[in-house]
């Protein structure tokens, strides 16, 4: 692997091209993510006499460490994990695989961690990395003209960790990976009426989960909650119709900081991990919500202006891929608090409280600043 080359005497050196913008943007999502999770908590803390700082503590050094893989996936080479792809795919299978043996921790009804000591890591988070990095070194490898056969290869091998996460069950990741593939299909040379076949085998295949007893109960009523919120607050509809009081309590300013009633009485349920949007349109209201929106609309924009300026199309299609998950991420998340998309159980990139998530995250925003700072060689 070639480590970065910062000499200030190369104009193309790698450190003098870093994408500052996107940077800032990412540690500001983080920064007001550290917040929210302290107000979400604190109260329910200090009511139970416990340490009111103890997710921020956890969340902080969840960031720590992810800022520091991210510096370490800068320091060499995209072009390494082109070679890296097959070993990658098939270390997130075997880990797939063994999450769900009595290696693995169950918690509500998924079992998709690892119990480390004090700490859980869940595979599937860093497979959506390794799904970004093997799509696009596929679809790379053929130039942009992917036919029928090499598409049902890839699907096939897709197929694997898709099925693998599903069978945990957990929909809401599955629902990410699928983005992701699309997402890199699309730019990555796929045609028109492929991408329409599998459109429409997808559309079959939700209605088959939804219809033929695939998904336990309590998990369709999850998903189609949004399309009757009124059916029945008090069981299947509560999150979402506790998290839609919440954010339209904050108006337009907000009701300050710490000074959310739905957040300090812990209305809303899981209000630290998916739905920690509520708690910045309460207590930061239309302001600060769009403050948050308008940095991840930055994010993205980086991401979109390093695909269109990298040096080749697997830079290009590793930066789609990142763009896809994070875009797809946003939207079902913040939708599915305002009641307009499906609560999948999807964190919020670089907000949700949770190590795995946050780790994969700075990885693949890392991934996207090494392409960006190498796209002039």
């Amino acid at each position: 692997m070639r480590l970065i080359d910062g000499g200030s005497g190369n104009p193309r050196a790698p450190l003098r091209h870093l994408d500052l913008t996107l940077l800032a943007a990412s540690l500001g999502i983080s920064a007001i993510g550290l917040l929210m999770i302290y107000s979400s908590t604190r109260q329910k803390q200090l009511s139970a006499g416990l340490d009111p700082g103890f997710y921020l503590k956890r969340q902080a050094l969840f960031l720590v460490v992810g800022i520091v893989v991210m510096v370490a996936v800068m320091l060499f080479d995209y072009q390494a994990l082109r070679e890296l792809a097959p070993a990658l795919f098939v270390g997130a299978v075997v880990t797939l695989l063994l999450v769900l043996s009595p290696l693995g921790s169950e918690s509500r009804g998924i079992q998709a961690w690892f119990q480390i000591g004090p700490y859980q890591l869940q595979p599937s988070e860093l497979t959506k990395v390794v799904l970004i990095v093997g799509v696009a070194a596929f679809c790379s490898a053929h130039r942009g003209e992917l036919e029928a056969g090499p598409l049902t290869a890839l699907l096939g091998f897709v197929a694997v960790p898709v099925g693998l996460v599903y069978g945990q069950p957990d929909l809401g990741t599955a629902m990410v990976l699928a983005a992701i593939v699309v997402g890199i299909l699309v730019v990555g040379g796929a045609k028109g009426r492929h991408l329409a076949v599998l459109g429409s085998l997808g559309l079959v295949a939700v209605v088959a989960v939804l219809q033929l007893g695939v998904l336990q109960q309590y998990q369709v009523d999850r998903l189609t909650a949004f399309l009757d919120p009124k059916s029945d607050t008090q069981s299947t509809a509560y999150n979402l119709r506790q998290s839609q009081v919440a954010i339209a309590a904050g108006g337009f300013s907000g009701r300050g900081l710490f000074e959310g009633t739905q957040t300090n009485l812990s209305f809303v349920p899981e209000q630290h991990t998916d739905f920690i949007f509520t708690a910045v349109g309460e207590e930061l209201g239309f302001l600060g919500a769009g403050t948050l929106l308008a940095l991840f609309g930055l994010v993205i924009w980086r991401v979109w202006r390093t695909a269109m300026l990298a040096r080749d199309q697997f830079g290009s299609l590793l930066c789609v891929g990142v763009l896809a998950m994070v875009v797809f991420q946003v939207f079902e998340n913040v939708g599915m608090t305002m009641g307009i998309t499906p609560v999948a159980g999807i964190p919020l990139p670089l907000m949700s409280y949770g190590g795995s998530s946050t780790l994969a995250t700075m990885i693949a925003l890392g991934i996207v600043l090494n392409v960006h700072m190498r796209r002039l060689r």
